[in-house]
C-alpha cells in the first residue's frame, strides 16, 4: 500500500479528481507531479474556476491580444482560451485513460450556464465543444435542470462523454440516470457501439449543509447539522447500486457499457466547525468519484484517513431525511433553490470572464 493518503483512497475503489484548473498548474508541472504522486485521476474545470485562473494571472494575456485581433465574439474568445488548456490537459491525462481502460482520466469544459435552460443551444454547443477539444477523454459539462435531461440523453446517444453537474436533489438524481440509459438504448437501437462512452454524475454535497443548517438550527434540529449533505449522498449511493445493477442495465452492459459513476462534488467545507475534510473522509467508497480543491487535497493527505465508509449507516442515513420530512422541511424545495442559486453563481462567474477580456481589448488590468 503506498504511504500517500490520496493515492491510497484508490485502494477502496475511489478515484480523486482535482476541482481546480489553470494554466500555471499545467506550465509548472504541478499537475503532471499530482497525477504521478497522488494518483489524480481528472480534472473538473467551470465558469468559477476559469474565471478566477483568467483574471487574477498574465497567463492568458497573449493568447487574449491574439484572439481579440480575430473580431471573434467575447464567448468565442473565451471558449478558444478554454479549449486549448483542456487538450493540454487531456493529453496530459491520456495515460490514466488508458491504464484504466476509459475509466478515468477525463479532462471537463462546461457549456456556457446562459444555457441551463435552453435544451436545444445546450445540445448545439455540446457539439462544438466536443469537437473543438477533440479528445476522446474529455467531458462535456451540463446542468441537471429540467431542460439538461433530454440534451444529456441526446449527447449521449450521439457518443459524447457528459459530465452531469449542478445536481442537488435524488429525485433529479434518478431522472439523470433515466436519461443516461435512455441515451445508451437510443444508440444501441442505432446499430452504434456504446463501449467508449463514459458519464458521470457530479452531486453537489456542502451547498446543501450550508442552506439547510440554519433552518434546521430555527427548528430545534441542532443534532442534524452537517448530516443532510452526506445522508443525501448516502441514498444517492443506494439508488447507483438499485439502478445499475439491475437487469435494465445489465442487457446494455454486455454491449460494453459503463456504469454511470456517482462524483462527489463541492466538497470543501464551508462550515469551519465542520473538519476541512469531512466531505471526503465519509464519503469513501467503490465505484465513486471525488473532486476536490488543492486545499482539500492538502489537508487529506496531511491528516485524512483513507476507508470505505460510504455503504456505512444507510438507515441513519434514511432517518435523517425522514427527521427533515417529519419537521415540514421541504428538502426537495432546497434543492431546486440550490439549482437555481448555481446556476446564477456560474452566469455571474462567466459574464465575469467576459467582462475581463473585454478589459483587456481596451487595454485595462485584467
Amino acid at each position: 500500500m503506498s504511504d500517500n493518503k490520496i493515492k491510497q483512497i484508490q485502494d477502496f475503489g475511489q478515484r480523486i479528481w482535482l476541482d481546480f484548473f489553470d494554466r500555471e498548474i499545467l506550465n509548472s508541472g504541478k499537475l503532471k507531479k499530482m497525477i504521478e504522486e497522488d494518483g489524480i485521476g481528472g480534472v473538473t474545470s467551470n465558469p468559477s474556476i476559469f474565471e478566477k485562473a483568467i483574471s487574477s494571472s498574465s497567463d492568458y494575456d497573449e493568447d487574449l491580444r491574439s484572439l481579440i485581433q480575430t473580431k471573434r465574439s467575447y464567448d468565442v474568445i473565451f471558449f478558444s482560451l478554454a479549449v486549448k488548456d483542456i487538450k493540454r490537459a487531456a493529453d496530459l491525462f491520456k495515460p490514466v485513460y488508458k491504464e484504466t481502460n476509459g475509466l478515468d482520466g477525463f479532462v471537463s469544459i462546461e457549456v456556457s450556464p446562459h444555457l441551463a435552460h435552453d435544451t436545444e443551444k445546450t445540445i448545439k454547443q455540446a457539439r462544438e465543444l466536443w469537437e473543438a477539444v477533440d479528445r476522446e477523454n474529455a467531458m462535456i459539462k451540463i446542468p441537471a435542470t429540467v431542460e439538461g435531461l433530454p440534451a444529456i440523453r441526446t449527447c449521449i446517444s450521439e457518443g459524447i462523454n457528459i459530465n452531469i453537474t449542478l445536481l442537488f436533489g435524488l429525485p433529479r438524481y434518478e431522472e439523470v440516470v433515466e436519461a443516461y440509459l435512455s441515451g445508451l438504448e437510443d444508440r444501441v437501437k442505432a446499430n452504434k457501439p456504446i463501449d467508449q462512452i463514459t458519464s458521470v454524475a457530479s452531486f453537489f454535497l456542502s451547498r446543501i449543509d450550508s442552506l439547510i443548517d440554519p433552518e434546521l438550527k430555527l427548528k430545534g434540529l441542532d443534532e442534524l447539522k452537517g448530516q443532510v449533505a452526506i445522508a443525501s449522498a448516502k441514498k444517492a449511493y443506494g439508488i447507483y447500486k438499485k439502478l445499475f445493477f439491475g437487469s435494465r442495465f445489465t442487457a446494455l452492459e454486455s454491449k460494453g457499457a459503463k456504469r454511470q459513476r456517482l462524483l462527489w462534488a463541492s466538497t470543501g467545507t464551508k462550515d469551519p466547525t465542520f473538519s476541512d475534510i469531512k466531505y471526503v473522509s465519509e464519503l469513501i467508497g467503490p465505484e465513486t468519484i471525488n473532486t476536490v480543491t488543492l486545499e482539500t487535497l492538502d489537508a487529506f493527505r496531511d491528516h485524512g484517513l483513507p476507508g470505505n465508509r460510504l455503504g456505512e449507516d444507510m438507515d441513519t442515513a434514511s432517518e435523517v431525511l425522514e427527521q427533515l420530512k417529519g419537521s415540514n422541511i421541504d428538502i426537495d424545495a432546497v434543492t431546486r433553490k440550490l439549482e437555481d442559486e448555481g446556476i446564477e453563481k456560474f452566469n455571474i462567474a462567466y459574464d465575469k470572464i467576459i467582462v475581463a477580456i473585454k478589459n483587456k481589448k481596451t487595454g485595462q488590468v485584467v
